[in-house]
């Protein structure tokens, strides 16, 4: 029940803390937004480590589906920049793909 929201925590943390290094770098920010992007990537891994999965690489794959919707989420809200259809298509391709990946029926191994 909580797997969809904790992807989008791990999600949008690890945005935060690798904008936090764009804006750095790339913006001309302060060295001091390295403090909180640190935390917001540490809180990144052990959202991740929260889901439900019997192996990590599955977790991983699903969590891919979702990083590419919260991008484009994050891009829209905090860059202003609205995703074109093809994001949109591209990022839907991507969230079936993660469903199919968390949801779908498993035997035994």
């Amino acid at each position: 029940m909580w797997m969809i929201p904790t992807y989008f925590l791990a999600a949008f943390a690890e945005i935060s803390g690798c904008f936090a290094f764009w804006a750095w770098l790339r913006l001309n920010h302060s060295p001091l937004w390295l403090l909180p992007g640190m935390a917001c990537l540490a809180l990144f891994a052990w959202a991740l480590t929260r889901i439900d999965a019997d192996f990590a690489g599955r977790a991983y794959a699903a969590y891919g589906g979702i990083y590419i919707l919260s991008s484009l989420i994050w891009m829209w809200a905090f860059e202003g920049s609205r995703p074109d259809r093809w994001d949109v298509v591209g990022a839907m391709i991507c969230v079936v793909g993660a469903m199919v990946i968390i949801y779908g029926p498993r035997g035994a191994h």
